[in-house]
């Protein structure tokens, strides 16, 4: 078969994902989901809502040993030499181009490069890549605080939904960029508002009408949440969804090319061998 013909072949992955790893995936995105939406999981009466501004804390530390777990056991599953470098390569180039944005709304062109990513290289390697890059950043802007375990899994979910959308192997052209520039506007929305999530209990103590409120009701609370984003995030998380796809329409198709082409001649199916030095 000819090689070339990559319409028609099953698409190379840096990651295989096992039953292991899967396993490893939902328990963190369980705790994880408990982590940003306890307020409203939780009852008025229970002990998290008693600790409102100690419960981030915890799950923060919670999180930053779950997704360490996720990234060992998808490491140990398949995450070889060659998909190391360009999980390093990747990672590297979307933490320096977070800092392009930094402070000006919404225009943060990493999010472009990690829908493009996720969409070649596959889900697995979308999470761990995600998660490193979010990292890096962090240490690269010195963003590092109670809120980056939460980074690191939405941006690690951000990433990882690319690679499961639908049509990987005969989705091309105009039609594939335009399906990743409305999973990227879509998915740049719920980046932010998880986030929200994350940091919205902290402002408990300002005691005003979009604070949570530990004593109030699951409803009352998510029109305070409501309005929380509305009054604090909107314009950013839209600027940054805009931003995403004119990158994706404009850019996409020679970076889709490639990441395809580096993933082709990769080969990260193919084991390694080395062969001693002719004498």
């Amino acid at each position: 078969m000819n090689t070339s013909s990559t319409g028609t072949q099953r698409q190379a992955r840096a990651v295989r994902l096992g039953p292991r790893s899967l396993a490893a995936l939902a328990l963190v995105s369980a705790v994880g989901v408990a982590g940003f939406g306890w307020p409203f999981l939780a009852p008025p009466a229970s002990a998290l809502n008693a600790h409102a501004q100690d419960a981030p804390w915890l799950f923060a530390g919670l999180l930053v040993l779950l997704v360490a777990v996720v990234a060992a056991t998808i490491a140990e599953s398949g995450l070889g030499p060659k998909a190391v470098a360009m999980l390093g390569v990747l990672a590297a180039t979307g933490a320096a181009l977070r800092p392009l944005g930094a402070g000006t709304a919404g225009l943060e062109p990493m999010f472009f490069l990690m829908v493009l990513s996720g969409r070649v290289l596959g889900p697995g390697f979308g999470f761990v890549l995600g998660s490193v890059t979010m990292f890096a950043s962090a240490l690269l802007t010195g963003g590092v605080g109670p809120w980056l375990p939460f980074q690191m899994l939405a941006m690690g979910w951000f990433t990882m939904g690319a690679g499961l959308l639908p049509g990987p192997h005969r989705l091309r052209g105009r039609a594939e960029l335009l399906m990743l520039a409305a999973y990227g506007f879509l998915a740049a929305f719920a980046y932010g508002t998880v986030m929200n999530m994350a940091g919205w209990p902290f402002m408990s103590a300002l005691a005003s009408n979009i604070s949570f409120d530990p004593d109030a009701a699951v409803p009352a609370n998510l029109a305070r949440f409501l309005a929380y984003c509305l009054a604090t995030s909107l314009g950013w998380d839209l600027g940054r969804a805009l931003v995403t796809v004119a990158l994706t329409l404009t850019l996409g198709a020679p970076v889709l090319r490639a990441l395809r082409r580096a993933t082709r001649r990769a080969a990260f199916e193919a084991p390694v061998t080395f062969s001693p030095p002719p004498r």
